[in-house]
């Protein structure tokens, strides 16, 4: 067998190398010393713990360079290298807010910011101009130098702000005004007052080169010059002429029919004019229409009316006694009033109303006359029927009337028959002349009673009283037809 076996001086290492062969005779046992084995050496780990540092740090900056504005880069004087996007935007803005005018008077100095003027500019728009053509990532873009930026300012921002600063070096300018003048019903212009100031130009200016060179003050002579109002006496007409062409059509209307007009007095109350940095607008009063919304319904509803026309053989109308009207009834006044207030606040005065439209029917007469020259008869048709028959003398074998089919064309109530120079009679104040055929006509004989027989110089002679109902009877084109 074999043991492990240790020597009385051996260390801990020795003895645990040590082995011992022993026969089984029970002879000494050979004792062996197995030979150390070499220690492994062991890894030194110190550039490990100085390279992870250093690559987070790379990695760091590389991911860096992929978001930040490269170096030496500057909007208008204002640093923006290192920076992210957003972050040269804040220093953009805050910059041009910062950045002081002063305004060097007869009166004094006095010092105003970007921010009090309403200074602004498209910063992030600038910002991200500047990361686009200059990244950080790309070293060819590296300090690029300055871009330009637009600087602008609000007027009405900028004009309270130095009139609060600096009152002593301004007369306030007299804003135009819009009012209604009841004599004449129309809306008229107050002519706006220049006054004095400083030069918002001359601010502004100043203000963009301060900015675009990097200072952080600029100053600029501040001597008064005339200031236009913020309403001016231009845009005050404006406004009168759009409110007067509301006035012209204002009402409710059924299709293109102006169905309720308002009157422009009325239409005028329920407007407001106001003027705001300059700018007329104009409101309406949803409650102050509501009284006319009311009294749409009766306005507008209406029955349907039978149309009366007389009409030829043909169908042809030749007179319309009575026209033809459709019926409507307004659906609903919910809401009316407030739209039209939205509409009249934005120029239009025109408001549609929504009906339920019943057609009318019509009534048709049709109505002729006949001319019998074997009889010396008139005959008044009606619907086909005759109406009338009346005795009548026509033309003398030396003048007589044409045959033939004709139609009713002028018509006078009185008239002079050949009273002219080389005429072979004059017949004065003939009534109720109505021509069908040349100088033809049927007219009134006041001269004769002999009717039934051949009489006239061509015309049809009835009595007064006939010839006048005939003459109300039969409108213009009524058909004529003349024979034996």
């Amino acid at each position: 067998m074999t043991d492990l076996v240790t020597r009385p001086d051996a260390d801990a290492d020795d003895r645990d190398g040590a082995t011992v062969d022993g026969g089984s005779d029970g002879s000494v046992p050979t004792v062996a010393w197995a030979p150390v084995e070499p220690g492994r050496p062991k890894k030194k780990r110190t550039a490990l713990w100085i390279g992870l540092p250093v690559g987070a740090t790379l990695t760091a900056l590389i991911a860096a360079s992929l978001v930040l504005i490269a170096p030496g880069a500057s909007v208008a004087g204002v640093p923006v290298g290192g920076l992210t996007a957003g972050g040269a935007a804040d220093a953009i803005s805050a910059r041009l807010a910062e950045t002081t005018v002063v305004l060097d008077s007869p009166d004094g100095t006095f010092e105003i910011t970007g921010a009090d003027l309403g200074a602004s500019v498209d910063a992030k728009a600038l910002a991200d101009a500047a990361f686009a053509e200059n990244p950080m990532w790309n070293p060819s873009t590296w300090y690029p130098g300055s871009s330009d930026a637009a600087v602008t300012i609000d007027q009405a921002t900028a004009t309270a702000a130095l009139q609060s600063t600096a009152p002593d070096l301004y007369l306030a300018p007299v804003d135009a005004a819009v009012t209604f003048d009841a004599a004449s019903a129309s809306y008229v212009t107050t002519p706006a007052v220049p006054g004095e100031g400083v030069d918002l130009a001359t601010v502004q200016a100043a203000l963009q080169t301060a900015f675009d060179s990097g200072q952080t003050t600029t100053t600029v002579d501040a001597a008064p010059v005339a200031v236009d109002a913020l309403a001016t006496t231009e845009e005050a007409d404006a406004a009168v002429a759009a409110l007067n062409s509301v006035l012209e059509t204002v009402g409710f209307y059924v299709g293109q029919e102006r169905t309720v007009p308002v009157d422009r007095t009325v239409a005028a109350s329920w407007l407001t004019v106001s003027s705001e940095g300059g700018e007329f607008t104009y409101t309406a009063d949803p409650a102050l229409i509501q009284a006319s919304v009311d009294a749409l319904p009766a306005a507008v509803n209406r029955d349907a009316v039978t149309a009366n026309v007389i009409t030829d053989s043909s169908g042809g109308v030749l007179l319309e006694k009575v026209a033809g009207v459709t019926g409507r009834a307004l659906e609903s006044t919910d809401g009316i009033a407030s739209a039209f207030a939205s509409q009249l606040a934005e120029g239009n005065g025109v408001f549609p109303l929504t009906v339920a439209e019943t057609p009318f029917a019509t009534t048709a007469t049709e109505r002729r006359l006949e001319v019998n020259l074997s009889t010396q008869t008139t005959y008044l048709y009606e619907n086909d029927q005759v109406l009338y028959a009346w005795a009548s003398s026509t033309g003398l074998p030396t003048s007589p009337t044409t045959p033939g089919s004709f139609r009713i064309g002028w018509k006078t109530p009185l008239q002079d028959m050949g009273c002219f120079p080389g005429a072979t009679y004059c017949t004065e104040n003939v009534p109720w002349v109505a021509y069908f055929n040349g100088d033809e006509a049927f007219h009134g004989a006041y001269w004769h009673n002999n009717f039934g027989n051949v009489m006239s110089h061509g015309c049809v002679n009835l009595p007064v009283a006939s010839a006048k109902f005939l003459y109300d009877w039969a409108p213009k084109g009524t058909e004529v037809w003349v024979h034996y």
